[in-house]
């Protein structure tokens, strides 16, 4: 009963003690820890002082079908400049934040090892992406899986037709929620509140704050079922002990 109390306390003190305010996922083009990078390509730029990704990296986020995934923006015709604009950050949020740690979770792709899911984005963020995709075109709703690679490059799978941006994804929460597999969540969160993640920003990173106060309440509904559980133990083990 002690040994089990014991090794119970350890895990939990062992998964509050990782510094998931700092870290970078275990995936492909990913650095293996965080820190400054000198000069990062135009919308990766303001995460220079401390990034997961490299300058190389970050200049090929820009690039249509850039060898980071092989991966096409324009498969139903050309996508708009407004609209790439914000897959451009959405990819350099993924590949440069350090501070995605509270939402990091195992994958089980080949090219991966981890990912996020159910990172909070904010409103402004979520309905700026979706309005200024609102006019282009797209054949799927989830862009993870699904397509065809036998060019070596996304297509549209057989059967599947392009259809425009609100047809596809009739909200902005649809849009986010959606289009990566659930790695984001919608949130009513302004930028303002300190409660969501902002995929892109001016001046110092705003989004250590907010991935530390959903480590902290993470942290702390850790805790209290760890307590809940050595009070039953306890219980369980006086009750024996008459």
């Amino acid at each position: 009963m002690w040994s089990t109390l014991v090794l119970l306390l350890a895990l939990s003190s062992g998964a509050l003690s990782l510094d998931k305010l700092n870290m970078c996922m275990d995936a492909k083009h990913h650095k293996t820890e965080p820190g400054p990078e000198g000069q990062l390509y135009k919308q990766c730029a303001p995460w220079s002082d401390n990034a997961c990704c490299r300058a190389n990296t970050s200049e090929e986020a820009h690039a249509d079908n850039s060898y980071l995934y092989n991966f096409n923006w324009n498969h139903c015709g050309a996508m708009s400049d407004q609209c790439k604009k914000h897959f451009i950050q959405d990819t350099c949020f993924y590949e440069c934040s350090p501070h995605l740690g509270p939402w990091i979770q195992e994958a089980t792709e080949s090219w991966r090892k981890e990912r996020i899911l159910d990172v909070p984005l904010c409103k402004e963020d979520c309905h700026q992406w979706w309005d200024d995709c609102k006019n282009d075109f797209t054949c799927k709703t989830n862009w993870h899986k699904g397509w065809d690679w036998s060019s070596g490059i996304n297509k549209c799978p057989e059967g599947s037709k392009c259809r425009k941006w609100t047809d596809v994804y009739p909200t902005p929460k649809d849009m986010c929620e959606q289009i990566w597999s659930s790695s984001y969540l919608y949130t009513t969160h302004l930028k303002t509140s300190g409660r969501c993640m902002q995929l892109w920003f001016e001046g110092a990173n705003p989004n250590r704050k907010v991935a530390e106060y959903y480590l902290n309440n993470a942290q702390q509904h850790q805790s209290f079922a760890f307590a809940t559980l050595l009070l039953l133990a306890l219980a369980s083990f006086s009750v024996m002990m008459y």
